[in-house]
């Protein structure tokens, strides 16, 4: 019988549910807002993980964000290594999550077709 999830996968998601803990409890600020652990790729061998992140209501744009997160990505890389027991702790490489914007532009697009056509007929 073939596993469902393969360790990166698992390990991967471990890494998201304690980042987002992390990240709400020790990155609280009004500038930076909330932010949303959306998802968390692992290469294999563990050294590296990307970490998609979407931000709601700061005075941050994305480009500072990114920048905020990466300034205290060893902060975060060390709690992890902390709360995770791994061989080795992967360094975290944070990248804004444009996916919820570009969703809500596409709806909005395909509301504003549906009425003009709705209008026409």
């Amino acid at each position: 019988m073939a596993r469902e999830f393969n360790r990166t996968d698992r390990v991967a998601s471990q890494i998201q549910r304690e980042l987002a803990e992390l990240v709400r409890v020790g990155l609280d600020g009004p500038k930076l807002g909330m932010i949303t652990i959306q998802a968390v790729q692992i290469v294999r061998d563990f050294s590296h993980a990307k970490v998609y992140f979407t931000t709601l209501g700061g005075e941050l744009d994305e480009k500072a964000s990114v920048k905020m997160l990466k300034q205290a990505a060893p902060m975060l890389r060390h709690e992890l290594s902390r709360r995770i027991k791994l061989r080795t702790t992967p360094e975290l490489h944070f990248v804004h999550d444009d996916s919820i914007e570009r969703g809500s532009r596409l709806s909005a697009l395909i509301e504003q077709a549906v009425e003009s056509d709705e209008s026409k007929h």
